[in-house]
């Protein structure tokens, strides 16, 4: 088993707690030593109780789903002879009820670009690439939310 360590820390600096008039601004802070001003969404609770320039819960979970899919796939291009110069992805991830009628996060869309150093891989193979690296991708396997990939 391996385990992973985030400190989640937010103060209430005075603020009207019990009138829900207080920030949701916190941090994020991670064994590394990197600290992220994180929030509620403004979707969520409005501004000025959010910070719209910090990473919100919901953001931080596709950006996961997508980082994973990235660093998997990257290794397999590797591992099969391929160079990749740039992999962008524009995920997207889709909030609305689920089937037990509760707010949850039902999908997200990964759409990866890639940039290779030479020829690209045959369609078959590039997404049998996307494939393997979906399927080995822990943070989509942990989630109830249809994860696709839209690759070209």
């Amino acid at each position: 088993m391996q385990q992973f360590f985030a400190t989640v820390a937010w103060q209430r600096d005075g603020q009207d707690f019990a009138g829900q008039r207080y920030s949701r601004g916190h941090a994020w802070q991670f064994d590394g030593g990197l600290t992220v001003p994180a929030s509620s969404s403004p979707l969520s609770v409005p501004l000025p109780m959010s910070i719209a320039a910090n990473v919100d819960p919901e953001e931080a979970l596709v950006a996961a789903t997508s980082s994973c899919h990235m660093l998997f796939f990257l290794s397999l291009a590797a591992q099969r002879g391929h160079v990749i110069d740039d992999y962008r992805d524009q995920a997207v991830g889709e909030l609305s009820r689920n089937g037990d009628g509760k707010l949850a996060m039902t999908r997200i869309v990964l759409r990866p670009r890639v940039q290779w150093a030479g020829d690209a891989p045959a369609a078959e193979a590039l997404a049998a690439l996307h494939h393997d690296a979906h399927e080995r991708c822990y943070i989509a396997s942990s989630l109830k939310a249809d994860v696709v990939v839209e690759a070209p």
